[in-house]
């Protein structure tokens, strides 16, 4: 469980790194949506067949990344759209 912890943390500073431009998401709140993605990414190699929610593995991984990248841009725009409409 540590290590999926570890594991959802640095998918989370992976995918801030890959998204581009400028982001307004805090450092915990990507690293949250590490944590969501990696979930995601182990279940759905997991439907997929190879290996539990909670295992570590390459197609896992990579989903897990895609999926945050993902999330971080989705955050992003709501957060972006409150604060045009809060000014």
């Amino acid at each position: 469980m540590i290590g999926f912890i570890i594991a959802g943390l640095v998918i989370g500073a992976l995918a801030r790194l890959i998204k581009p431009g400028k982001q307004s998401l805090g450092i915990l709140a990507t690293l949250v949506l590490g944590l969501v993605g990696s979930v995601i990414g182990g279940t759905i190699a997991n439907l997929l067949g190879t290996g539990d929610i909670w295992e570590l593995n390459i197609l896992g991984f990579i989903v897990a990344v895609i999926a945050s990248v993902l999330l971080i841009g989705v955050a992003e725009a709501i957060t972006s759209g409150r604060r045009k409409t809060a000014h």
